[in-house]
């Protein structure tokens, strides 16, 4: 499965639960943990290291503007930016890929009828008559 965004995984957490994202997060704080708080969770670090990305991204484009004056300070900036920019892309490439291998394991479960199938009674066999004790006939 190719990697999501964390848009794409928040519309198929909604559709799978069938309710807005934050409809469920309210809903998952009320609860105790489970598979919901477990996806809620994955789907803030993925979007968490989404903004990540999108930060050093554009540090990193205005250390090395044409412009800029690049010294011997500016080229450690530029290498701890590429650095947490590559991390960044290492941990939001690993969410996408592991929600997403969760999200596709799991389906949605139709809503139980609201009648309930009518049961057949069991037929219960006669229970015996008590035995009296035998007159002895001669």
């Amino acid at each position: 499965m190719p990697d999501l965004t964390s848009t794409e995984i928040a519309g198929r957490i909604e559709d799978l639960y069938g309710a807005p994202l934050t409809d469920l997060e309210a809903h998952a704080r009320d609860q105790p943990p489970g598979m919901l708080a477990a996806l809620l969770g994955m789907h803030r670090e993925l979007a968490l290291a989404e903004r990540s990305i999108t930060y050093h991204r554009d540090r990193l484009a205005r250390l090395v503007h044409p412009e800029q004056r690049l010294g011997r300070h500016e080229v450690s900036h530029v290498l701890d930016c590429a650095r947490r920019l590559t991390e960044a892309v290492a941990v939001r490439d690993t969410h996408s890929k592991a929600t997403a291998d969760v999200l596709q394991s799991l389906h949605r479960v139709p809503a139980p009828q609201d009648q309930t199938p009518a049961r057949t009674p069991v037929p219960v066999p006669p229970v015996p008559a008590p035995a009296t004790p035998a007159s002895h006939t001669r």
